[in-house]
């Protein structure tokens, strides 16, 4: 029997790259600002999840998600956008609350 790949989002590596962009930070800068202590990030492999040659760790979405003030479901869903203009850490609570509101 053989091991399927699991579905990957196809925009992901693309919401990474607006999300580190509309903040203008480097991606040195988004190392920094992503704070991942768990294992060694090099800011060689931001590149490499810009670009979609690597998935990031559910951990570091996690940490994207919260530095941009999004939900990490905006992150892994194809169909949602990013928003043009990025929230506060405050609106990402906000933000949050409506979701879990809807379901």
């Amino acid at each position: 029997m053989g091991r399927a790949r699991r579905p990957k989002p196809a925009r992901l590596a693309s919401k990474l790259l607006q999300i580190r962009a509309q903040l203008g930070l480097t991606q040195e800068q988004m190392l920094e600002h992503l704070n991942y202590r768990k294992s060694p990030l090099y800011a060689s492999q931001i590149s490499d999840f810009e670009q979609g040659k690597r998935e990031p760790p559910l951990l570091v979405l996690l940490q994207y998600s919260r530095i941009a003030g999004v939900p990490m479901e905006l992150l892994v869903d194809d169909e949602a956008d990013i928003p043009l203009r990025l929230s506060s850490k405050a609106g990402y609570e906000w933000v949050m609350r409506r979701v879990r509101a809807k379901r």
